[in-house]
């Protein structure tokens, strides 16, 4: 996928800026680099704050880790008010994104996974297996004409990320099938 001039300008912007906290540390594979790109322009584009190790510290040596790489990534992690773990089939192969939702879920207690995919047209339900359970996933949707990012537990269990990331609120009962939007 070509990257326009102000996408590229904005993820050189990032690597260049000092970054003292985060609102999101956004756990992934490698592998799916294009599409965390596209993340990352998402959800900086609505005003967030997001930690990508390749983008926000584009020196870390990813092909020699070193403790020195673990405590970067642990005080990127420790500086950061939630995880979004993006779980896509390359996922499974990562052995650093168990380690960061781990220790991301016991400071924060703020950890959502955020399914990515190559198709065109995301699955309508996201299915989670094993440990994964666990947390609630994110959603797009349109609810009252306003197209919002969403933590969702079930269908009718949500909130807004904001209320989630801003005021530690939970998914809650909503009447408005989520799925169904």
């Amino acid at each position: 996928m070509q990257k326009s001039f102000s996408e590229k300008q904005i993820l050189l912007k990032e690597s260049n800026k000092p970054h003292d906290t985060f609102d999101i540390f956004l756990s992934h594979s490698f592998l799916d680099k294009e599409e965390v790109e596209g993340l990352y322009l998402l959800l900086t584009g609505i005003g967030y704050s997001v930690y990508v190790d390749w983008i926000v510290d584009p020196n870390l040596n990813r092909s020699n880790v070193t403790k020195a790489t673990a405590e970067l990534i642990r005080t990127r992690m420790k500086s950061s008010k939630s995880l979004l773990l993006a779980v896509s089939t390359n996922a499974a192969m990562s052995k650093w994104m168990p380690w960061e939702l781990g220790f991301v879920d016991g400071k924060t207690n703020r950890c959502a996974i955020l399914p990515v995919s190559k198709d065109v047209i995301p699955p309508k339900v996201f299915a989670r297996s094993e440990y994964l359970l666990l947390y609630p996933y994110i959603k797009k949707a349109t609810i009252d004409y306003s197209e919002k990012v969403y933590i969702t537990e079930s269908s009718n269990n949500y909130v807004p990320l904001e209320s989630w990331l801003t005021r530690n609120q939970n998914p809650f009962y909503n009447s408005k099938n989520i799925d169904e939007l």
